[in-house]
């Protein structure tokens, strides 16, 4: 069996801000029809940005769909055409007030790639220049912190860090940090 699905039509539903969602008409790898529901999302980007002390930056913030504060790694959406690279040096300095250096790409992440077509792509950096003036969005609101590595290990083993980019990254900066 082929694992391939073709699309036969595009069923615009809903265009936002930021995302799209159409339900598309295709047929299925066994040649019969099928839908998929599609959630279209610009991606995003997330940092690892690791202090001279071996701490990582971190931000608490309210997330909307679950009515809860979350601790996450400074992560962001791309602008349109904005290369990934770009964003992330961006939402770093927006988020944490710092720069970073020695800049090494982590690979990306799928989300949810049953219906959510987003790429997000994970970064690791070393913290250059240190500062507490964030440069937030009017909508945004963060509450910066730093958590040594050893025990964002620990947070994300014993369940503490539910945000999935998070819990890839500080696993995989902490490896890459082995090595």
């Amino acid at each position: 069996m082929r694992l391939e699905e073709r699309t036969e039509k595009v069923n615009d539903i809903f265009e936002g801000k930021i995302i799209h969602v159409h339900v598309d008409d295709i047929t299925l790898s066994n040649g019969k029809p099928g839908y998929r529901e599609v959630v279209e999302h610009p991606g995003g980007v997330c940092i690892a940005a690791l202090t001279d002390k071996n701490e990582l930056l971190f931000g608490k913030q309210f997330r909307y769909p679950f009515k809860e504060v979350t601790l996450e790694l400074p992560a962001g959406k791309l602008e349109k055409g904005e290369e990934p690279f770009v964003t992330a040096q961006r939402e770093l300095k927006e988020e944490t007030g710092c720069t970073g250096k020695d800049w090494i790409p982590m690979g990306k992440m799928y989300p949810s790639p049953g219906i959510l077509k987003e790429v997000d792509w994970l970064f690791f950096c070393r913290v250059d220049k240190e500062s507490k003036d964030l440069e937030l969005d009017d909508d945004e609101f963060i509450e910066p912190l730093r958590i040594p590595i050893e025990k964002a290990v620990e947070m994300v083993m014993n369940g503490e860090i539910p945000d999935a980019k998070t819990q890839l990254l500080i696993l995989k900066a902490a490896e890459y940090l082995k090595r």
